[in-house]
């Protein structure tokens, strides 16, 4: 009983690996108790999102639009946002499971890869192996573009200020709001034209679905901007006695991410010394057979000129592989790396500018099947949804500049590639036929590009015969077709 009255000893008596002796003491001392050994909330942290490396040399990525909002729950693997590179459009999908606390960036952003994208709260248990974003109270807060403003008058000199700050900002406010929060947001084809017409987007009436901005609406809004109308009611009539203004107005635009990717690969083919190889072809017997599958009622697909032309190149790249290779100067001595799959590459205009899809195993397709494709990516095309898979390993491409204007061309060179060609418009002319008398013939202009240092002018000469033996007689494709 002396032992159990002495306060010195009970550690003592707890530290006993007897445990027979515990129940001995525990009507007289007070229970010992532990918060580690009960049940509680799990413990929350914050975890940073960072926007990776999206592949094919891509560094940095335009925001589309958002489909969270901060304070908003977010599921694994669901998608953050949308994106449009100089390759495609894609989403970014969630690495965590959380609520959202912060954004870092705005719609039309333009985001570096391994830039912080948004923080999340998640649950620590559940990612143990990621490192948890700071919690300490003496660092700063990640500093937003649009929180400048805030940051730099939350200080003690313009505390005595705040009163007379509410009336001063509600005249700055915009007297129209977007009707919903989905009313800022717009396909790439509808940001292009936006931007086109320097209209802001916030300004426009959207009636698509949630308030969702419109070609249509951008195009109204436009057209009521620019309306004589709209222009005498807000500018007041001058003397014509005056003189015009003639001062130059210029205005900074950012480069969009397609032009980026544009004035980069441009500026490396630069590096390459181009040889230009041009003839001219008769097409008149490809557009008799066009005519006669667009007349056959069992087929109404229309088939164009672009892939009987994709078709004999992959045909005559059996021939001359050289120019399906590209050339590696990665290491101290160059190297050429040849390429078994023929992915013909097609240049198209489309609303986010020129893309160039490539359509993958051209000796493998048909002729339809190769006209489905090049409608399949045609289509993506003007919606902007091509994909990087669409972009990417291209091994020659065929830029067919005749469908908009223009007889000749001089292509420029892909640095991946050795050899591009380029398709002017038809025409029709007068040619002698084969008896030599004076006939109706449509001809075409085909001008090739290659990379002189690997590609002579022969092999490319070779190379642009057989491709104007197989359209001028195309009956030959048919003896090489599996």
């Amino acid at each position: 009983m002396n032992i159990l009255r002495s306060g010195a000893s009970i550690p003592r008596i707890l530290r006993s690996s007897h445990p027979q002796s515990l129940p001995r003491i525990r009507g007289s001392i007070p229970p010992v108790t532990s918060r580690g050994f009960h049940a509680g909330s799990a413990l929350l942290g914050i975890r940073s999102q960072i926007l990776k490396d999206v592949g094919e040399g891509i560094t940095e990525v335009q925001i589309i639009q958002w489909y969270v909002e901060e304070g908003a729950h977010i599921e694994e693997w669901k998608p953050l946002f949308q994106y449009q590179s100089d390759k495609a459009v894609d989403d970014i999908t969630s690495r965590y499971e959380g609520v959202i606390k912060k954004l870092h960036f705005e719609a039309d952003d333009t985001v570096p890869t391994g830039s912080a994208l948004v923080e999340i709260e998640v649950d620590d248990a559940k990612y143990p192996d990621d490192n948890p974003h700071p919690a300490s109270a003496a660092e700063p807060e990640p500093v937003r573009r649009d929180d400048a403003v805030e940051v730099s008058t939350n200080t003690p000199a313009l505390e005595s200020s705040q009163a007379e700050a509410p009336a001063l900002q509600a005249s700055e406010v915009p007297t129209e709001a977007p009707k919903s929060k989905y009313a800022s947001l717009a396909t790439p084809a509808v940001r292009g034209l936006l931007k086109t017409h320097g209209v802001d987007i916030l300004h426009v009436n959207g009636t698509g679905k949630d308030g969702r901005v419109m070609k249509e609406d951008v195009l109204k809004f436009v057209q009521k901007r620019d309306s004589p109308t709209g222009a005498l009611s807000t500018t007041p009539s001058a003397p014509s006695s005056i003189t015009p203004d003639t001062r130059q107005s210029e205005t900074v635009t950012n480069l969009t991410p397609v032009q980026s990717s544009m004035f980069k690969t441009m500026t490396k083919s630069l590096n390459i010394p181009h040889f230009l190889y041009a003839d001219e072809l008769k097409t008149s017997n490809v557009t008799a057979i066009r005519k006669k599958l667009s007349s056959d009622s069992r087929d109404p697909k229309k088939i164009t000129f672009l892939p009987f032309v994709v078709k004999a190149v992959s045909l005559a790249l059996n021939d001359f592989p050289l120019l399906n290779a590209k050339v590696d100067t990665s290491t101290d001595q160059p190297k050429l790396i040849m390429r078994s799959k023929h992915n013909i590459g097609i240049a198209m205009d489309t609303p986010n500018g020129l893309v160039v899809p490539n359509i993958k195993d051209v000796a493998s397709l048909s002729i339809l099947d190769i006209a489905a494709e090049v409608t399949r990516l045609s289509a993506l095309g003007k919606q902007g949804k091509l994909t990087s898979a669409d972009m990417s390993g291209g091994t020659i491409t065929v830029s067919n500049i005749g469908n908009i204007g223009g007889t000749y061309v001089a292509p420029v060179l892909v640095p991946t590639e050795v050899a591009i060609l380029g398709i002017g418009r038809t025409r029709v002319l007068p040619v002698f036929d084969e008896d030599g008398q004076v006939a109706k013939g449509e001809l075409v202009n085909f001008s090739w590009s290659a990379d002189h240092r690997v590609v002579d002018g022969a092999t490319m000469a070779r190379m642009g015969n057989r491709v104007r033996e197989l359209i001028e007689a195309p009956e030959l494709m048919l003896l090489n077709l599996r």
